[in-house]
């Protein structure tokens, strides 16, 4: 019987040729797109499931409020990791690590003469052994329990050791040594292999945390602000793993009790206030207010977004093929009755048509194997690295396909296979198989569902123009300050005794004020706007009350508001100065002051410090922040070099010149590092790839919505034509030109059409404004994106229909009537 079943469906495939290559294809897109998304949304909802009691892991956070705004640091202070160890209960373990910057690491030969260096390795870390407690590696060389105990240890990754010492394997490498910055000598003590699971905990290095904390070490220990409870650096972190039955809020509770007893200047004033939160481990690859080690956030709401995506695509190709099949289910009548009078029960007949659906359901499946490589190809850009498609090596790949062949089958084919079962074959023998109520309901669904995927399209469309107007309006907002034709570097490490420190950049700093193409350079630390930034709780003093404040910092010489050409509302510049001795502030952090004239607030004081000047506010941040209190002063301890280029030509060679001078420059001074630059407008433009991501994918659903939506259209208006052929052919006899037939057969469907639009408005309007809520800054829906979007799916309609209904009524009506 299955054989009869497949025979069976294979004929009716081969007999029905157009709709089945219709069906085939809507169905195809739609389980490509739900494969590809479910790679995507699997890949980021397994991240850090293999912790060892990982649901009672959490990372301690901070979570401050400064005059009212809220901040989020995922550091704390580091004498809490301390505190926490002798005042805490309830935690199982507590391990504090800190994030290190780009290190210059010098590898001795083994042979003892000569030495190798490494430039800017990255994904370093100051450890306990009792990180290695919470995150299990698979140890090569070495032991977890000893291998960070005392100072100047250091653990290395599988990947990293072979790149210091490529000829040794682990066990030889333990007792070698490598030096951090020319001055931090530290002994390999362990190596491990990279965890093969998907996490954010990449480090590669793990240097013992006692190395910081080491008497001889004061600076170091000074960049960690190792004793300091005000000093809240974000790359201090601490994660502690609670006891069976302890509670998250008492954990905090004990937290503010230790906040209290270490920093009694903490939580004086209402509306400045700092506590200690725990965030989830499975939280922390989602969560973009605290970060996850400087990698790629996931973004819940849009994986979410992306899984109804996948469903409305999967739900426009079932719906082709229930219009379909139920339009062309007088073709089978017969056959159905015929059937029945043999002997066949519903049930049978059920099964058959479920058999076909299946069996069109798997063609479509192959196919979408085989489209589906091209796609990740497609967006490899924002696809997470590493993601592809291997069935061999995924079974949960397999399960979920064939979890969604057997869901697929059965939404696209139980109602046809109902409705075409319960012909009553008397009525099918005598040319009666339908009656009215049932023709009329049909086509109601018919109708129905046709609105229903116009309706997805529109949705579609409009959401694809409002996100592309956003990120538009952001990408050309006036944020405060020049971006355009800005180059910006970093100069290197430069303190080498005898020398004072910084020699070197100014020594390139004057070079490159001989460069022609240069309109202005400037030394400081981060552009305007950048993804880094740097406060420090500030103190105003306005009478008997004292204002604290956590305040934005940037530095520079002179040359820096000018060269940005931010605005001064009142004051001054600052002077020369090596370190802070004076404050230029902006409007908001003036007006959080209580301050509304730019005068009123010059030569007041903050940190003991003289304002001099105000400026105008700027963006310091992406536009879905916004513009927080700042303060600008002159110091000479700046890294990054600021370039203001002349006007180029068109084809920006003059700028390549310039740059060419200026690389040259660079490699005079610092002949042993490499010159890498980035243009301001760019760096600024990666704020928003996430946005540039869902604008891309929505524009993809659309079209592929549309295209959907208009194969469905295609096959029932070929239907309906073929079925209407006498009637065009009477009606062209009795006079009717070709435009009057093609309204007449184009009306019911564009009314379909303007229906979805007039439903999708509404929803659009609403879904969209609450995106846009996630931008402090954002455009307006305006009335011309609904017109747009509307007059799009009409014209794209209309052009699907008047494939066949042009061709339709171009047909001699000599051919149709023939027969009469």
């Amino acid at each position: 019987m299955l054989r009869n079943y497949f025979v069976t469906a294979w004929r009716n495939f081969r007999r029905n040729k157009i709709f089945s290559f219709i069906n085939v294809l809507g169905l195809a897109i739609g389980i490509s797109a739900a494969l590809v998304i479910f790679l995507i949304v699997h890949y980021d909802f397994s991240f850090d499931k293999f912790e060892n009691g990982g649901d009672r892991i959490y990372r301690v956070v901070t979570e401050m409020k400064f005059a009212g705004s809220p901040y989020f640091n995922p550091g704390v202070p580091s004498p809490l990791q301390t505190a926490v160890r002798n005042d805490l209960t309830g935690i199982e373990e507590a391990a504090a690590f800190h994030l290190d910057y780009e290190q210059k690491v010098t590898v001795p030969k083994t042979n003892g003469v000569g030495q190798t260096i490494f430039k800017d390795q990255s994904d370093i870390i100051f450890a306990s052994n009792a990180y290695f407690k919470l995150i299990p590696y698979q140890w090569l060389a070495g032991s977890a329990s000893t291998a960070l105990a005392g100072p100047f240890k250091v653990v290395l990754s599988e990947e990293r050791a072979k790149t210091y010492f490529p000829d040794k394997n682990a066990e030889a490498i333990i007792g070698k040594q490598i030096i951090y910055n020319d001055s931090i000598k530290l002994t390999v003590s362990g190596v491990v292999s990279k965890l093969k699971e998907n996490t954010d905990f990449n480090f590669k290095e793990f240097a013992s945390l006692a190395t910081i904390s080491d008497a001889g070490l004061e600076g170091l220990k000074g960049n960690y602000s190792w004793d300091h409870w005000r000093s809240i650096n974000g790359g201090s972190q601490l994660f502690i793993k609670l006891s069976p039955g302890s509670s998250v809020a008492r954990t905090e509770s004990q937290l503010k009790t230790i906040l209290k007893k270490y920093n009694r200047e903490a939580n004086k004033d209402d509306k400045n206030i700092t506590v200690f939160r725990l965030q989830p481990l499975n939280d922390l690859h989602f969560n973009s207010e605290y970060g996850n080690f400087d990698q790629r956030v996931a973004h819940k709401p849009t994986l979410y977004g992306l899984l109804i995506v996948a469903t409305f695509l999967l739900l426009l190709g079932c719906i082709n093929f229930i219009n379909l099949t139920t339009a062309q289910a007088s073709h089978r009548a017969r056959e159905i009755g015929i059937r029945k009078t043999l002997g066949s029960s519903r049930t049978q007949l059920v099964l058959q048509f479920l058999n076909e659906t299946f069996f069109i359901t798997i063609i479509a499946t192959i196919l979408s194997i085989l489209i589906t490589p091209l796609l990740l190809n497609a967006f490899a850009e924002f696809i997470p690295p590493g993601l592809h498609l291997d069935l061999l090596h995924q079974p949960y790949l397999v399960v979920f396909l064939l979890l969604l062949i057997l869901a697929v089958s059965l939404l696209s084919g139980f109602y046809p296979a109902l409705f075409l079962s319960g012909y009553r074959p008397v009525l099918v023998l005598k040319n009666q198989a339908y009656s009215g109520t049932s023709t009329t309901r049909t086509a109601f669904l018919r109708m129905g569902l046709t609105v229903f995927q116009f309706f997805i399209a529109q949705v579609f469309v409009i959401a694809t123009l409002v996100t592309v107007k956003q990120i538009h309006f952001i990408l050309n907002r006036d944020l405060g300050f020049k971006k355009d034709a800005i180059i910006t570097f970093s100069g290197a490490f430069d303190f080498e005794p005898p020398s004072p420190p910084g020699h070197k950049r100014y020594e390139l700093l004057n070079e490159l004020k001989t460069i022609p193409g240069i309109q202005m350079v400037s030394l400081g630390n981060s552009p305007p706007s950048s993804a880094g930034w740097s406060s420090e709780l500030m103190s105003f003093r306005d009478g008997k009350k004292e204002i604290h404040t956590d305040v934005q910092k940037k530095n520079g010489d002179t040359n820096y508001l000018n060269l940005y050409h931010i605005k001064l509302l009142a004051g001054r510049n600052v002077q020369p100065s090596d370190t802070a001795k004076e404050y230029i502030v902006n409007e908001t952090y003036m007006k959080a002051l209580g301050f509304q004239n730019p005068h009123d607030i010059l030569n007041k004081e903050i940190n003991g410090k003289p304002i001099v000047g105000v400026m105008e506010d700027f963006n310091q941040e992406s536009l879905h922040t916004p513009v927080k209190p700042l303060v600008y002063y002159s110091s000479s301890d700046g890294f990054t070099f600021h370039i203001a280029l002349e006007p180029g030509d068109a084809e920006g060679n003059s700028w390549k010149s310039t740059i060419a001078q200026i690389g040259i420059a660079y490699k005079n001074v610092y002949p042993k590092d490499d010159f890498s630059y980035e243009f301001l407008d760019e760096s600024i433009a990666k704020f928003y790839k996430s946005e540039e991501d869902i604008s891309r994918l929505l524009k993809w659903a659309t079209g592929l919505a549309i295209f959907i939506s208009c194969m469905g259209l295609l096959g029932l208006v070929i239907y309906t034509t073929n079925q209407r052929t006498k009637e065009i052919g009477i009606r062209k006899v009795l006079g009717a030109s070709v435009s009057q037939i093609v309204s007449i057969l184009s009306r019911d469907f564009v009314a379909l059409v303007m229906i979805a639009f007039l439903i999708a408005m509404p929803l659009s309007w609403w879904t969209m404004h609450k995106w846009l809520e996630n931008f402090a800054y954002r455009t307006t829906i305006n009335w011309w994106v609904f017109v747009l979007s509307g007059a799009i799916m009409l014209l794209i309609a209309l052009i699907t229909l008047s494939i066949q209904t042009i061709r339709a009524a171009n047909a001699n009506p000599v051919n149709s009537l023939r027969n009469e």
